[in-house]
């Protein structure tokens, strides 16, 4: 694992997080067995040093401008659980799971089609991209990447044949991640795919942003107002309805099988570490920028 320069429990208690969304129903020895491998990389993610290392406006644009591919393949996750669980081929036919159906529409409903903070339609992805160009944060590498992506298609997808060359390698490395699991969904496994978006998403980026948000520095908060909107609209949304809701989709879909929730945890813990090893990278940045 790589170092997390994060602060070290005592306690083998689960974050917040972790702990909120398994309340109110009785967990089976397989849930809490994955519960318990991943708590120790949520608590690394949530206390983090990264944060603290978020002390200028300029820190914060380093951060942005890696952080946004996270935000650009976060739909790409979605978007393959909506294929997987509801109806998008024709002819329509009924699904199975109706809330399951009902919680991802809603999911792809709120990502694509929110609204910003001047009342307007947008995805989260352009709410985001347009809080970067507030900050003054560079914004060609993620939009020269958009242009490469559009070659992109499903075969690639399926093949494992996408190239994130471009990149840096961590967020390269990120993005391979997060595909392999939407592949994982797209190839008859949708409990990895649910487990990656729920332990490695929902679950997770409440305490995440809410540490982000509480470390921006004051003195820019007019130039950050975008992004604390995206922060704050996260925080709301997937702490008090979608991490509940996408830890019940993870639930239905592993039922009493034990492999399945074992694959399950293995998806969580490679979406958390990989999403350890980019915080690390960024704090990494900020720091060797600081030097230069």
């Amino acid at each position: 694992m790589a170092a997390t320069n994060a602060k070290t429990s005592k306690s083998p208690r689960a974050p917040a997080s972790t702990t909120r969304i398994s309340a109110g129903h009785r967990r089976s020895r397989f849930e809490q067995k994955l519960l318990d491998q991943v708590a120790p990389l949520h608590r690394a993610l949530s206390e983090h040093a990264l944060y603290g290392e978020l002390k200028s406006i300029e820190d914060v644009r380093v951060f942005m401008e890696a952080h946004i591919f996270a935000v650009w393949d976060f739909m790409s996750l979605v978007k393959a659980l909506q294929r997987t669980l509801t109806c998008t081929s024709l002819p329509w036919v009924p699904v199975q799971d109706h809330n399951a159906a009902r919680f991802i529409n809603e999911i792809v409903l709120g990502e694509e089609s929110d609204l910003d903070r001047h009342g307007e339609y947008a995805s989260h992805f352009e709410i985001y991209l347009q809080a970067m160009r507030e900050a003054g944060a560079a914004t060609l590498g993620i939009e020269t990447f958009l242009l490469t992506v559009q070659e992109f298609t499903e075969e690639d997808v399926l093949r494992g044949t996408l190239c994130f060359d471009a990149l840096r390698k961590p967020e390269q490395a990120f993005l391979e991640t997060t595909f392999g699991a939407v592949r994982a969904g797209m190839l008859g496994a949708p409990h990895r795919l649910a487990a990656a978006f729920s332990f490695g998403r929902e679950a997770l980026l409440p305490d995440v942003f809410l540490e982000i948000e509480s470390k921006t520095p004051a003195t820019s908060q007019y130039a950050l107002t975008g992004l604390t909107y995206y922060l704050r609209r996260h925080i709301e949304v997937d702490g008090e309805e979608h991490g509940p809701m996408a830890a019940a989709m993870v639930r239905n879909l592993c039922g009493d099988s034990e492999r399945r929730w074992t694959e399950a945890a293995e998806s969580a813990t490679r979406a958390l570490q990989a999403r350890l090893n980019l915080w690390d990278s960024i704090q990494k940045r900020i720091v060797a920028g600081r030097v230069r």
